[in-house]
């Protein structure tokens, strides 16, 4: 803990990146014994109430008090995003280890015009042919999650492939060999371990794709429109023609959560990259 103490305080971007995670996740959790959930749902209150003292956030035109969409929509939202990018990274853990030190000449070849020619391809496309596809199914948080993920593990894949490739030929690698580990074994007690900030700061890349992934989906109307994540509030600011009406409230709120949440992955990554990225280390 003391190590950790003094690289924040020597990094002062990856503590302000933890330190607005670590709100909004006291928001979303402690939240919700202020508020009532139930009030994220339409027709709950009424509507189209600007901020008063009962309704901090005000109301929308759904009549949704917005101080509850806010608590549950920014935990439903890190949800699509932590999903998204579990199953992505570990995809492309597990494809780039294949590739990268497993894999012969031909199946690295094989796995690597297999990401770059999907990486190829817009990812948004992809997506929203997907979500379109499933539209008649209800699509909550664990189904945005997994439509997301669909574009989530070719950027690691490529990017751990390259880093093992790298690491396979340096002399602990040649040390474990010669001391008789197999193959699983030098991937988990030697591979990994010393990757672990890599993949780390690769998580929170996926996770940031994700939630951006998610964003841009649900606000242009595809999935769950029931359900208060930021993605569909968004939609639902558009949808009523926030802007024309004046209701500033209703527009203010969502986006200062979504830059919030933004800002913290992007700062808790490059706080990360310093310690996966030994060049990019400052001297104490």
């Amino acid at each position: 803990m003391r190590g950790f103490f003094a690289y924040v305080k020597r990094n002062p971007a990856f503590g302000a990146g933890i330190g607005i995670l670590i709100f909004l996740l006291l928001f979303t959790s402690v939240g919700r014994l202020f508020v009532n959930p139930q009030h994220a749902y339409p027709l709950s209150v009424p509507a189209n109430l600007p901020p008063n003292p009962q309704y901090p956030f005000g109301t929308d035109r759904q009549g949704r008090d917005l101080l509850a969409v806010m608590v549950v929509g920014t935990g439903m939202t890190l949800q699509i995003g932590a999903i998204a990018g579990a199953i992505g990274l570990s995809v492309g853990i597990v494809l780039g280890f294949v590739a990268g030190y497993y894999g012969g000449t031909m199946i690295d070849t094989i796995i690597t015009s297999f990401i770059d020619i999907y990486m190829s391809i817009p990812g948004f496309l992809i997506l929203v042919l997907v979500a379109s596809t499933f539209r008649n199914v209800k699509l909550g948080v664990t189904e945005m999650g997994l439509i997301v993920a669909i574009v989530s593990w070719a950027g690691p894949a490529r990017s751990i492939r390259a880093q093992v490739l790298s690491m396979r030929e340096r002399p602990f690698v040649m040390m474990a060999k010669l001391n008789g580990m197999g193959n699983f074994e030098i991937v988990m007690k030697e591979l990994v371990p010393n990757l672990l900030p890599f993949l780390v700061m690769s998580l929170s890349q996926s996770v940031y794709g994700g939630i951006m992934s998610s964003l841009g989906l649900e606000a242009l109307g595809i999935g769950s429109r029931r359900e208060p994540t930021m993605g569909m509030t968004l939609y639902y600011v558009q949808y009523y023609s926030a802007f024309m009406v004046g209701m500033w409230w209703w527009i203010i709120e969502p986006v200062i959560v979504i830059v919030l949440v933004l800002t913290s992955l992007v700062l808790t990554s490059f706080g990360l990259d310093e310690i996966a990225n030994p060049r990019a280390r400052r001297k104490a």
